[in-house]
């Protein structure tokens, strides 16, 4: 193949990965929009490798013993010192691919495409996103492992909770960390890698808290620590019963608490991001401030969690959002997260 072919080829891949993005979820595929290359690749392919480990241990079909032996495979073929190849694992995964697939097992299919578009990022890309990568793929393993006998998550305790948020959305911040440290100062670095955590776990929380029946009713898993059931002499049967909304009000605003303790970091590492290799503020503020605005309405009606099955900002503050950052080169991020917490932005 020629070069021109193999860069045509990648184009496509490259092309194949952004639409992937926009089916799997809008709202990271506006977060990929904000960003400019290199930056908006590096992002939107290091997310979809996330995304097939995802797709896969969410998968309540799949016997927890074959869902680790598929992760574990998925691992050493992100490993560059293993021969594993992703066509074995996709040959291994291919009768657990539902005969009319969604979009996150479109994903799957195709993970061949996907792997080939990270191997035609820069080596320096490859080296930042392939170590969160696969402590993300990791981490999920070993969690399927530990509930293998419950056929789903059941976690038992904050710190546990925390462990598992880590694993799944702490890719997010080391990934962004790891693409933009080379080029900054030692002092940027060391504030972009200490907070980095708090990025993450603010917006994993905020999931979590928000998509309790959901994550039950969809995927057989809870997230809500056991320890703040027992509390409150709940169980996790109690979940789809509109009835127990009230009940499960302390136990939502346990979890919203902790979310809020991470603001300030994340905000500490957002203010220090530099804006280079195509990186941008509103790719991750946005994020940040719907994180804020659904904080706000998660303890304005915890109740509707269970009731309505997820809380969200409405389309009209996200869009309010979206705007500011449209109009001004650099807005305050304190400003906005003062009055995003008291009240909607689009009602100012």
């Amino acid at each position: 193949m020629s070069r021109n072919q193999t860069e045509q080829v990648f184009e496509d891949d490259l092309d194949y990965c952004y639409e992937a993005v926009e089916a799997v979820s809008r709202t990271f595929a506006l977060t990929v929009a904000e960003l400019d290359e290199p930056m908006s690749r590096d992002i939107c392919v290091g997310y979809l490798l996330c995304r097939i480990a995802d797709t896969i241990e969410d998968a309540g079909h799949i016997p927890p013993a074959e869902q680790r032996a598929l992760l574990d495979q998925y691992n050493r073929v992100l490993d560059p010192d293993d021969d594993e190849t992703i066509a074995e694992f996709r040959s291994a995964v291919d009768e657990w691919i539902p005969e009319d697939p969604n979009d996150d097992w479109e994903v799957v299919a195709e993970c061949e495409r996907v792997f080939r578009t990270f191997e035609g990022l820069d080596e320096d890309s490859q080296a930042a996103i392939r170590p969160p990568v696969r402590e993300l793929v990791s981490g999920m393993a070993m969690f399927v492992e530990r509930y293998a006998e419950q056929g789903g998550l059941r976690l038992q305790t904050f710190g546990e909770l925390e462990e598992y948020c880590w694993y799944a959305a702490g890719t997010v911040g080391t990934l962004v960390t790891g693409l933009l440290s080379r080029n900054v100062d030692d002092s940027v670095r060391d504030t972009l890698q200490n907070n980095a955590r708090s990025f993450a776990m603010l917006l994993q929380l905020v999931n979590v808290s928000k998509d309790v029946a959901t994550d039950f009713e969809e995927e057989n898993n809870v997230y809500i620590p056991q320890e703040l059931l027992d509390a409150e002499e709940l169980d996790t049967e109690d979940i789809p019963d509109e009835e127990n909304s009230e009940a499960f009000v302390p136990v939502i605003q346990r979890v919203v608490d902790r979310a809020e303790g991470y603001l300030d970091g994340a905000q500490t590492w957002l203010e220090a991001m530099p804006e280079i290799r195509g990186n941008t503020l509103s790719a991750w503020a946005i994020p940040f401030l719907l994180a804020v605005g659904t904080i706000r309405e998660l303890e304005e009606r915890p109740e509707d969690v269970i009731e309505e099955g997820n809380v969200k900002v409405s389309r009209s503050e996200v869009t309010t959002i979206f705007a500011t950052f449209a109009r001004e080169d650099n807005p305050s991020l304190a400003e906005l997260r003062s009055k995003i917490r008291q009240r909607p932005l689009d009602e100012y």
